[in-house]
């Protein structure tokens, strides 16, 4: 009996593997300040993409809020959340599509993790930061909206008001210059009724 699987059975067998294979990811995720206003809702938002690719978040933290060198949707400020997480390789493409239709992400980008092991990408975890920070943003953003102001984010320059107009100064006479050669000069203009001399 014959106990050899013919190629073509081991190769699919791979391909299977191949699918199933689960790697590990570093994720950068790119939030507008005027999603960031709502910081534990876009995390609830990013949490639940991980959901749909079937991902296990390893580590997840704020990295930086900083000032964008170019303009991303009108957008010139942003909060970067580095992730470290695990997947199937099948899924990344559909992670990617999905993180790319969202409204409240401006930009991810997605590299493999191989340069990390375990324990460092554990070391990056600062979930409890997040929660507390969210709850910051939200305590200020009631405080705003207690106090009568906007929670909008403004774009463009801040409104400044101009100041008093000055009244306009009377013009002096000024000496004309003399004409130049094969010029005539300007005839002199009509004197208004202040400036003639009055009658008697």
């Amino acid at each position: 009996m014959n106990t050899t699987r013919p190629a073509s059975r081991e190769k699919g067998n791979q391909e299977m593997a191949e699918k199933q294979r689960i790697n590990e990811y570093e994720g950068m995720f790119l939030i507008s300040q005027g999603e960031a206003a709502d910081f534990g809702g876009v995390i609830e938002h990013i949490n639940h993409l991980f959901e749909r690719a079937g991902a296990e978040v390893i580590a997840m933290q704020k990295w930086e809020e900083r000032r964008l060198s170019y303009e991303i949707d009108k957008q010139k400020r942003g909060v970067y959340i580095l992730t470290y997480f695990k997947a199937p390789a099948e899924n990344l493409q559909a992670f990617e599509r999905d993180c790319n239709i969202s409204e409240r992400v401006l930009r991810v980008l997605v590299t493999k993790a191989d340069h990390l092991t375990l324990e460092e990408m554990q070391a990056f975890d600062r979930r409890s930061d997040l929660v507390v920070e969210a709850k910051e943003r939200a305590q200020r953003a009631a405080e705003r909206e207690e106090a009568g102001m906007s929670t909008s984010v403004s774009l463009g320059a801040p409104v400044v008001e101009a100041p008093p107009a000055e009244e306009p100064k009377p013009e002096e006479s000024k000496p004309e210059a003399a004409p130049a050669e094969g010029e005539t000069a300007p005839a002199p203009a009509p004197a208004t009724a202040e400036a003639a001399p009055e009658k008697e």
